[in-house]
C-alpha cells in the first residue's frame, strides 16, 4: 500500500481507501456481508490476486473482518465510510444519465442511490411495495410508516412493478426521465407510478444541510 506521506487527515484516509477497487469493495460490503466469490462477481474485471491483496490490506487496517459464516463484512470503523460513499454516489449519480454503454452492471449497485432517492422519513408517504426489474435481477422498495427500505429480491405482492434497461430505470426512478418518455423507450410499468413519485425525495441530489459548506465570516456577499 503506497502512502502520500502527508500529515493530513484526507491523505491518511486515502492511504487506506484510495487505491483502485478499494471503495468498490466497501460499496459491496455496505449492501451486505459477502463471500470472496460474491465480491468477485460484484467487482467485474478485478484480478484474483489483486482482490486478495486489497482484502488483506483492508483487514490489516481494521476496515473489514469476518462474520460467523466467514463472510467479509465491514467493521464498526469500516461502516463509518458509509457517509462518504453515499456522498460520492450522490455526486456521481447524474453521470449515469449519459448511458450504460459497454459498462458492466449489477442491479444491487442501485441499492445505494435508491437509498438516497427514497431516504429519510416522511409520514405522508403511502404504504406500498415496488418491484424493480432490470438486467435479469430484481430489487424491492418497501414503504411503511414513512420510511422506505431497499433490498435485493422480489416483492411478495408488489403494488407497482417497473421493468426495463438499467439506464432507463435509473432515469425514471431518479426523476430525470419522464414516465411517458421512459415507457415509449421500452420501460414497462404495472400499477400507479404516481405512488413511486410520492416516495421520492425532491432534494436527494443535495447533501444534507448540516454538511453543506459554510460561508466564511469574512466572505463578502455576492453582487
Amino acid at each position: 500500500m503506497r502512502s502520500y506521506d502527508q500529515y493530513c487527515a484526507l491523505a491518511k484516509a486515502l492511504d487506506v481507501v484510495g487505491d483502485r477497487w478499494t471503495l468498490l469493495i466497501v460499496r459491496e460490503l455496505l449492501v451486505r456481508p459477502s463471500r470472496y466469490s460474491e465480491l468477485q462477481d460484484g467487482l467485474t474485471g478485478i484480478a484474483t490476486n489483486l482482490l486478495a491483496e486489497r482484502l488483506r490490506q483492508l483487514e490489516g487496517a481494521g476496515v473489514i473482518g469476518r462474520d460467523a459464516e466467514s463472510r467479509y463484512e465491514l467493521t464498526d470503523r469500516g461502516r463509518k465510510l458509509g457517509a462518504a460513499v453515499h456522498e460520492l454516489v450522490r455526486w456521481g449519480a447524474p453521470l449515469m444519465l449519459a448511458g450504460q454503454g459497454t459498462d458492466a452492471f449489477r442491479a444491487r449497485w442501485l441499492e445505494l442511490p435508491l437509498d438516497l432517492m427514497f431516504g429519510g422519513i416522511d409520514p405522508g408517504r403511502p404504504n406500498v411495495q415496488i418491484e424493480v426489474r432490470t438486467a435479469d435481477e430484481v430489487l424491492t422498495l418497501t414503504s411503511a410508516a414513512g420510511s422506505v427500505q431497499v433490498r435485493t429480491g422480489p416483492a411478495p405482492s408488489p403494488d407497482v412493478v417497473v421493468s426495463g434497461p438499467p439506464e432507463l430505470i435509473v432515469g425514471l426512478m431518479s426523476g430525470a426521465l419522464d414516465k411517458d418518455v421512459a415507457m415509449s423507450q421500452g420501460v414497462s410499468i404495472l400499477g400507479d407510478f404516481a405512488d413511486v413519485e410520492r416516495l421520492r425525495r425532491d432534494d436527494w441530489l443535495d447533501p444534507p444541510a448540516e454538511d453543506r459548506p459554510r460561508r466564511s465570516a469574512n466572505a463578502s456577499p455576492a453582487g
